[in-house]
């Protein structure tokens, strides 16, 4: 009896194996099926802006590569709002079949968290990060008028100001935001951010002299520095900015690790199929890697970096903790 029993029991254990193989192969081939089949029909990129800026216009080049390469048509849609917050909050809800991407922007997915509050979306749950397309280097620029030329200059003249020495930005919470607070409280600097609505006004002010200083992204300094209408103080990034390759960085004028870039990437919602990740992936780093397309991404001050989504899903956590605190220490706080 207890025989029988046993081999009833092994009897019952090998089909359940045989059952779980076959559901696992069916899962598989089915996978691989819908990443074969896709895409099967256009593919809509959320860009969370205007139309016109560097974000967007990164992603049309992304978008235009791409339906090259994927044999369908992958649509730029323009839904800006709240910092970037109501676009990108569509894309955490959409249906998960690789058919509606978000264009991510650091700002709006490791920084919004943490200055609004609410945005309406779980950066680490609600998105499945498909890869990074590149750097927007960031560039400490300084009015000629001033005597500042270095970092050095720049601590020691703002502790010589009374009411601390202004810095202007494109905004409150944006990433030069971030960095200009991050520069602050790892020099001791008496900083003072002065938020414009956009870089653009922040620009036309340190041009005219009435700030010293502007925190931005490379592309929108890089001609008046050339002409000599502003003086590079240094950049943000690891290494030397290849389109200002004269301009030391934070790390080189004193202060290790200072490593602040602002990213675009490419994200899909939670649950879309990891075969359909892979592909994306893999296309987009195909894009990246043509010549011509790193040219073109560099004169928007952008330094294109394939990775893979793993890898872009670990910065993407790492700058969402990290950014956390320094937004605490300033208490940089923005209503919906």
């Amino acid at each position: 009896m207890k025989i029988s029993l046993y081999s009833r029991w092994i009897h019952k254990r090998h089909w359940l194996k045989l059952a779980v193989a076959s559901f696992v192969g069916a899962v598989l081939c089915a996978t691989q099926a819908v990443a074969q089949s896709y895409p099967s029909k256009p593919i809509r990129l959320v860009v969370p802006f205007t139309p016109g800026g560097v974000t967007d216009t990164s992603g049309r080049l992304i978008a235009e590569q791409l339906s090259k390469r994927l044999g369908q048509q992958v649509v730029i849609d323009n839904k800006p709002g709240a910092s970037g917050n109501i676009g990108t909050q569509m894309v955490a809800s959409a249906e998960p079949d690789g058919y509606t991407l978000l264009l991510g922007f650091d700002g709006t997915l490791v920084i919004n968290p943490h200055v609004f509050p609410k945005v309406g979306f779980d950066t680490a749950k609600d998105f499945a990060p498909i890869g990074k397309i590149g750097d927007a280097v960031l560039i400490l620029v300084a009015y000629p008028g001033t005597p500042i030329k270095t970092l050095k200059d720049v601590i020691n003249l703002s502790k010589t100001q009374s009411g601390g020495l202004s810095y202007g930005t494109s905004g409150t919470g944006g990433t030069p935001h971030i960095a200009g607070e991050l520069l602050k409280e790892r020099t001791g600097a008496n900083l003072v951010h002065i938020p414009y609505k956009g870089g653009g006004q922040a620009m036309t002010d340190v041009l005219g002299g009435n700030i010293p200083l502007v925190y931005t992204a490379i592309a929108g300094a890089i001609q008046h520095i050339k002409t000599g209408k502003l003086h590079p103080v240094a950049v943000s990034s690891a290494q030397r900015a290849s389109s200002l390759p004269e301009v030391p960085t934070f790390i080189e004028s004193g202060l290790p690790d200072f490593d602040i870039s602002s990213w675009v990437g490419l994200l899909a919602p939670a649950k879309t199929p990891k075969a359909i990740v892979d592909k994306l992936n893999a296309e987009l780093n195909a894009v990246l890697s043509d010549p011509a397309v790193r040219e073109r991404l560099n004169g928007m001050g952008i330094a294109a970096i394939p990775s893979s989504a793993d890898k872009f899903g670990q910065e993407i956590q790492r700058d969402l903790t990290r950014y956390a605190s320094v937004v605490k220490s300033a208490g940089i706080k923005l209503d919906q």
